[in-house]
């Protein structure tokens, strides 16, 4: 078990290591397009429909100027597609009505975006501006538990936990990492505890071998 600050900041640096994840856009809109596309739907149904997306609008000025009709057939691969294409029309008129077209780069400016919760807006802040935030998605708030880093049942509260915890070069990258570890070893539903490297320093593994 993992039981001081070290050993998990060690084997952070560790997943980051051997589970990178590479994001091929930094442009804050569309990455904060992609991150709602992404909401309850598989990595690559978002990476379809985002690709799909930004092929025919490459802007807040062209996407507020549509009926989310208008882009169904280009999001659909996301699923809840007339769901986020409200959304991501609604933005879009938002961005260009009060922030001139600009994603801001401010959390609380984040929030208030329709659809946008703590988990989007510092992946947009992470990514698109490169500003230290740590995103808490299912992975990060499961794994974290999981290895026994933090003890919470939130994902709000795992990342005010995990702040504490990680130096701010870590917090952007840990997320793409966990969502990848969490896809390959640390899955939701049987884990594969015996590939995974960070057994010894698991909580979960631990408990299941005493």
């Amino acid at each position: 078990m993992m039981d001081n600050v070290k050993s998990i900041v060690e084997v952070a640096k560790k997943i980051i290591e051997l589970f990178p994840r590479y994001h091929s856009n930094n442009d804050p809109f569309k990455v904060l397009i992609a991150t709602v596309l992404s909401q309850r739907t598989r990595d690559e149904n978002t990476e379809k429909a985002a690709k799909n997306l930004f092929s025919k609008y490459k802007s807040p000025w062209e996407l507020s100027k549509v009926n989310p009709e208008d882009i169904h057939v280009f999001i659909k691969p996301a699923g809840m597609y007339k769901q986020k294409a409200k959304r991501i029309v609604e933005i879009s008129r938002i961005l260009v009505e009060k922030y001139n077209g600009n994603v801001p780069n401010d959390l609380s400016e984040l929030l208030k975006l329709p659809g946008v919760g703590r988990k989007t807006a510092n992946i947009v802040l992470s990514v698109g501006y490169n500003i230290p935030a740590l995103a808490v998605d299912t992975h990060v708030h499961r794994i974290s538990n999981r290895l026994g880093w933090i003890s919470t049942r939130t994902p709000e509260k795992t990342e005010e936990e995990l702040t504490k915890i990680l130096p701010k070069e870590l917090w952007g990258p840990i997320n793409g990492s966990m969502v990848e570890f969490g896809k390959k070893i640390c899955k939701p539903i049987n884990p594969q505890c015996q590939k995974c490297p960070f057994s010894n320093y698991c909580k979960y593994f631990n408990s299941k071998s005493t």
